[in-house]
């Protein structure tokens, strides 16, 4: 297996244990907590490895406006996605978020100049639809809560595509300013949060099992899309899903049912297709002899 292709999917099953922690901690703890240990951990494991991996300077980029930006937009987007969980099972919400490979077909165009054609577009269409047969709008199961997480799909869109334009920075030092820029503004938010209650031993640990694997996550990513390209990558994100939905019957007793798995269907194939068609093209590929 390629290297970068394991270390992409490592990273998948780092962020899904951390939502199911994330979910357990957001409901017997607050949300602002929950982001501020998730990015403290980062932030206290980016600085030794980047100060000995890089050098004293380890801080400077050539693109500082755009490390703040990307930064931030990954603290907004782990925000929405955690508080959605609050209200959400895991495998459903962790559908709606992989319309992120589709929102980054779609602003592609835009973003990096390439042509969105009709088809994108209809195939983009359809997995959006996708969404409607999980949230169902209009009926009893449908919870606002999956607005934010359609935001959050967008926005990691969004971090997505920013990161592929941070390939002249070090990757520890895009890593280090992930956390640094998430653990302020949680810490400036800290205030504002609802009273803790009296943490057992075992929410501390979760608490920093949120933090480390959430670190490493996020730094497998960056390894992984520094080393090859997205489109070859991004398909590996649907793995999730598996993981997401076994540990929501494991831990939460949740299995999705048979229409909000139609539309994690319809999410997944239209992904998948976006994702080919922008690595192909119109070409198609070679068959094998056997």
């Amino acid at each position: 297996m390629n290297f970068s292709v394991f270390v992409f999917i490592a990273s998948g099953i780092c962020f899904c244990v951390v939502d199911a922690i994330a979910k357990l901690l957001v409901t017997e703890t607050n949300l602002i907590t929950v982001m501020w240990a998730r990015f403290l951990g980062q932030l206290i494991f980016s600085i030794p490895l980047a100060y000995f991996l890089v050098g004293r300077y380890f801080w400077k980029t050539e693109h500082f406006r755009l490390q703040i930006a990307r930064s931030s937009l990954l603290a907004c987007a782990s925000t929405l996605f955690f508080a959605g969980l609050f209200w959400l099972p895991l495998a459903e919400a962790s559908a709606i978020t992989f319309t992120a490979p589709i929102w980054v077909a779609v602003l592609s165009g835009p973003f990096l100049g390439e042509k969105v054609g009709k088809k994108e577009w209809l195939v983009a269409c359809i997995g959006f639809c996708g969404i409607l047969f999980i949230v169902r709008p209009g009926s009893a199961i449908f919870h606002f809560a999956a607005l934010l997480l359609i935001l959050m799909a967008f926005i990691n869109a969004l971090f997505q595509l920013s990161t592929r334009k941070l390939v002249k920075d070090s990757i520890y030092t895009t890593f280090f300013y992930s956390g640094i820029i998430g653990a302020t503004i949680s810490s400036l938010l800290l205030p504002f949060s609802p009273e803790l209650p009296d943490l057992s031993v075992t929410q501390y640990f979760l608490f920093a099992i949120v933090g480390l694997l959430g670190g490493l996550g996020q730094l497998l990513v960056v390894i992984a899309f520094y080393e090859m390209k997205p489109s070859k990558l991004t398909p590996l994100v649907y793995l999730q899903m598996i993981w997401a939905t076994a540990l929501g019957y494991l831990i939460f007793n949740q299995v999705p049912d048979s229409i909000s798995t139609i539309g994690m269907l319809l999410i997944v194939v239209s992904g998948l297709w976006l994702i080919w068609h922008h690595q192909y093209g119109n070409e198609v590929p070679p068959l094998s002899d056997t």
